[in-house]
C-alpha cells in the first residue's frame, strides 16, 4: 500500500515538473551535419570535438556562471533527416558533462542523405517545444558544411523558428574534404549569416580547417552558455561565381547536378 502510494506520488509529481517545466539558464539544440558530403574522419572529428569541448575548464565555468548554474542539451545528427543521438539532458556537474561527451563518442555513424538545415530548424524547434525544460533563453546551434538543399526553403524555415522566440547560431564547416568542389559553397559563413541564423545576440563562427574544430566548438558553447554574442560575428571570406547570399544557391546546385548526371 504505501509502495502504491510512493508511486502515485512520484508520478503526480513527475506530472507537476512536466507541466511547469525544469527550469534551466539554457536551452541548446546542438544540430550537427551528417550528410553525403562528410566524410566518416569528419564525422569522428565533430563528435570528438564536442566531447572535448564539453569536458573543458571553460565550458563548466561557463555552466556555473549562470542564474539557475544549470542548462539543458540535446545533440542530433542531421542531414535530409534527423537522428536524435543524445536525448535531453541537464548538465549541472562535471560528471554530467562528462557522461554526455561519453555517450557521443560511443559509437559513430554512417553518413546519412541530401542536405536539409531547413529541416534540421524546424525539427530542433520541435524538439525545444516539447520537452520538459523552461529555459531562459532557447537556442538551437546549427553546423554544416554546405547550403541547403531539400525540403522547405531555408529562410521560410529560419523565419518560422525565430518567430517561436527561438535563436539560432551558425557554424560553418569551410573545409574541402568529403565532396569537395561539387558542393563547396565560398562564403558559405555568408550564406549562414544571410539565410541561416538569426535572434537576439546569434553569430556565426566559421570552421577554416579541421585542427581549428574543437576550439571553435568550444569558444562556441562559452558564448552560448553564458549568453554573449560573438564580438566579431562574421570573418567573411572572398565570395566566387556562386553567389553566398543567394539563399536557394544550394538548390541551384543541386538541380545543376542532377541535369549533369542525368539524374532523376
Amino acid at each position: 500500500m504505501h509502495r502504491l502510494a510512493a508511486l502515485l506520488m512520484s508520478g503526480t509529481l513527475t506530472s507537476i515538473a512536466a507541466a511547469d517545466g525544469i527550469e534551466v539558464d539554457l536551452e541548446l539544440v546542438l544540430m550537427v551535419d551528417v550528410s553525403r558530403s562528410m566524410t566518416e574522419n569528419e564525422m569522428e572529428i565533430q563528435r570528438r570535438g564536442y566531447a572535448a569541448a564539453l569536458q573543458s575548464d571553460a565550458v563548466f565555468a561557463a555552466v556555473q556562471s549562470g542564474l539557475l548554474q544549470r542548462v539543458a542539451v540535446s545533440y542530433v545528427e542531421w542531414a535530409g533527416t534527423q537522428e536524435v543521438i543524445v536525448d535531453w539532458r541537464l548538465l549541472e556537474t562535471r560528471e554530467d558533462l562528462a557522461a554526455f561527451a561519453e555517450t557521443l563518442t560511443a559509437e559513430f555513424n554512417p553518413a546519412l542523405r541530401r542536405t536539409s538545415i531547413s529541416e534540421a530548424l524546424v525539427f530542433g524547434a520541435q524538439l525545444i517545444d516539447t520537452n520538459i525544460y523552461d529555459g531562459l533563453r532557447r537556442v538551437i546551434d546549427i553546423s554544416g558544411d554546405g547550403p541547403n538543399n531539400q525540403g522547405r526553403p531555408v529562410t521560410q524555415a529560419r523565419d518560422a523558428v525565430l518567430d517561436k522566440g527561438i535563436v539560432i547560431n551558425g557554424l560553418p564547416l569551410m573545409t574541402r574534404e568529403g565532396m569537395g568542389s561539387d558542393w563547396h559553397l565560398e562564403g558559405l559563413d555568408v550564406y549562414y549569416e544571410n539565410c541561416v541564423t538569426g535572434g537576439a545576440g546569434s553569430f556565426v563562427i566559421p570552421v577554416l580547417g579541421w585542427a581549428d574544430f574543437a576550439e571553435a566548438v568550444r569558444q562556441k558553447l562559452i558564448l552560448e552558455i553564458v549568453g554573449v554574442s560573438q564580438p566579431e560575428k562574421l570573418v567573411p571570406v572572398q565570395m566566387t561565381t556562386r553567389n553566398p547570399t543567394d539563399c536557394l544557391i544550394g538548390e541551384k546546385i543541386w538541380r545543376q547536378r542532377r541535369l549533369y548526371w542525368n539524374e532523376p
